[in-house]
């Protein structure tokens, strides 16, 4: 059913560009994360790729830890930044899903054993394997639960 409104009329509040901005924002933060996650997810995936070639040996030490410490700041800063946007927007559930991995950075950040170093790669390898399977799975999962719901956010909106 439509209904014209006459000349002189409001148009109804809930049509308006700025609620329908404040109502969306929560999808939009929730896409933000998606796609954020996204990245992540596929860093990960390119870490433990590059793992797999030093344990093959097709790469060596060195040129690894060239590649992969290039990575290791912007990843942690955003999701550092992703994090510190659910503080800000009061999404409870996300932040606090997201703050054991961001402490657990901050911690390696502080101790200074954030960066690879290819003296001790091979000796160290294991673990660095496992935090990348940990942060796939981390990643991939909250993946998920961004998407559902930034899609939640937009069926709340209807």
């Amino acid at each position: 059913m439509v209904r014209s409104l006459s000349p002189g009329t409001p148009a109804p509040s809930s049509l308006t560009p700025r609620s329908l901005r404040v109502q969306s924002a929560e999808a939009w933060l929730f896409l933000f994360a998606v796609i954020m996650s996204a990245v992540l997810l596929f860093t990960s995936v390119f870490f433990i790729i590059m793992f797999s070639d030093l344990e093959c040996d097709y790469l060596n030490p060195i040129d690894l830890c060239n590649k992969l410490n290039q990575f290791v700041l912007p990843e942690m800063i955003a999701h550092a930044f992703m994090t510190t946007c659910f503080l800000l927007s009061f999404q409870v559930i996300a932040f606090l899903l997201n703050v054991p991995l961001l402490a657990y950075n901050v911690n390696k950040v502080v101790n200074r054993n954030h960066m690879f170093d290819a003296t001790e790669i091979f000796r160290t390898l294991g673990q660095h394997k496992k935090e990348s399977f940990f942060k796939l799975g981390f990643y991939l999962v909250f993946f998920f639960y961004a998407l559902y719901r930034m899609i939640l956010a937009l069926v709340a909106e209807d």
